[in-house]
């Protein structure tokens, strides 16, 4: 007869510890797997490592013409990663956050793209803020685009995409004449700012309204019914203003009203948009997941514009639009910068649902050796080369590397007080 098992003196049954319960659960009794003594995970033994490893040897940055600053990630696979870790006017200050997280990466995998997010954002101890995330985007962007081209796929691939084979991009317009040329060039979307005379004070009067509202009107005229054409108050309106001035642009339906006011107190963003149907878009100026969190909780636009070069790279403008999908939102991303910008952007537009417009000033003529090109149809086809599916022509590049450029410092002319550019 089988003996019966001793009872435990506390509970009357077999004491298991949890780690030996979880380990019988798993089937791993009994096998030369073990789970971990502690929950707290140290770096990872170099047998946990993933086999044929690559590993970062160098991270480059260089500023070129007119604005930017490029990024290039070197591997001892001989493959090299390229971003654009951007922040307008604060070119040095990137470069320097740059080479604080140099020492950080050196030496390891790249295909920890996320991992490595993690690490650089958090360990920071102080999270966020443009000079970190547009640092931490560069180099997001060229992790990416070295996953990428060791798969040899397209970033999109590695995303779950395409979702879509063709990306719709935008051209810029001022007056009806620049209205006529970019329709005749292909574009069906267009963005302008509004037309003043002088820096819009805090209540304008009506000589003001008027100007900027006939001259959206003859955009409209010239562009016709079709064009969708966007409009940028680029945070340089006053709330007191915005309504005002969105009230009279409504009868011409811009296909959306573009920082309306500054995007610091969400609530007036708020205010602006539940006195409009027009929608209203934001987002160039917002940092991370957390940042747009609050737009979307409390309807404050419809319409996110993450910078891919400050806002957290990739990762983190694929997240933003998962975000942006649950609350029926859109994403157009924000990009007046280079071609390695448009590349990620185009990367992010083909792998989520609720991509509306992307931002472009520059095809990459004169820094690719294969520019993008806009279709007849006002689009720019997919890239299929892996990674980015971009290659910079560095002898294009010679002629242009190096800048001084700074942010415009601009005031009013009727007292010198200081104005937003």
């Amino acid at each position: 007869m089988k003996s019966q098992p001793k009872k435990n003196s506390t509970n009357g049954s077999r004491a298991l510890s949890r780690r030996a319960a979880i380990q019988s659960v798993l089937g791993l009794a009994g096998t030369s797997l073990m789970l971990p003594l502690s929950s707290y995970a140290q770096q990872p033994a170099p047998q946990a490592l993933r086999k044929n490893e690559v590993r970062i040897t160098k991270l480059e940055t260089f500023l070129v013409k007119p604005r930017w600053i490029f990024l290039k990630i070197h591997t001892d696979a001989g493959v090299t990663g390229l971003g654009e870790p951007l922040l307008e006017g604060r070119a040095l200050s990137i470069q320097t956050a740059i080479k604080e997280i140099e020492p950080y990466l050196i030496g390891k995998d790249p295909r920890r793209v996320v991992h490595h997010w993690q690490a650089i954002y958090r360990h920071a101890f102080y999270r966020g803020g443009p000079i970190l995330t547009s640092a931490l985007s560069g180099i997001d962007q060229a992790l990416w685009d070295i996953k990428g081209k060791l798969l040899g796929i397209p970033v999109y691939e590695l995303f779950g995409g395409p979702t879509r084979d063709r990306v719709r991009i935008y051209g810029r317009a001022s007056n009806a004449e620049d209205m006529k040329k970019r329709k005749a060039e292909g574009y069906t979307v267009i963005k302008t700012g509004v037309a003043k005379k002088q820096p819009a004070r805090m209540v304008e009067n009506p000589a003001f309204i008027d100007y900027a509202v006939e001259n959206f009107a003859a955009l409209r005229e010239a562009g016709g019914p079709e064009m969708d054409i966007g409009i940028d108050f680029h945070g340089a309106i006053s709330p007191q203003t915005a309504k005002v001035l969105i009230k009279a642009l409504e009868p011409y339906q811009p296909m959306f009203i573009e920082e309306p006011c500054q995007a610091q107190n969400v609530d007036v963003l708020v205010d602006i948009a539940r006195s409009t149907h027009l929608p209203i878009a934001t987002g160039e100026r917002i940092f991370t997941k957390w940042g747009f969190r609050e737009l979307l909780e409390k309807g404050a636009a419809s319409i996110l514009q993450p910078d891919l070069c400050h806002a957290g790279g990739l990762t983190e403008g694929r997240l933003i639009a998962g975000m942006a999908e649950a609350y029926y939102a859109a994403i157009a991303p924000h990009n007046p910068m280079g071609p390695i910008s448009l590349a990620c952007g185009l990367q992010l537009a083909a792998s989520i649902p609720n991509f509306l417009v992307q931002e472009q000033v520059s095809l990459g003529e004169g820094y690719l050796k294969k520019p993008f090109r806009l279709e007849a149809d006002g689009t720019v086809l997919l890239p299929e080369g892996p990674g980015l599916g971009i290659e910079l022509d560095e002898a294009a590049l010679a002629d242009k590397i190096g800048h001084d450029w700074t942010n415009p410092e601009t005031y009013d002319p009727r007292d010198g007080s200081v104005v937003d550019w």
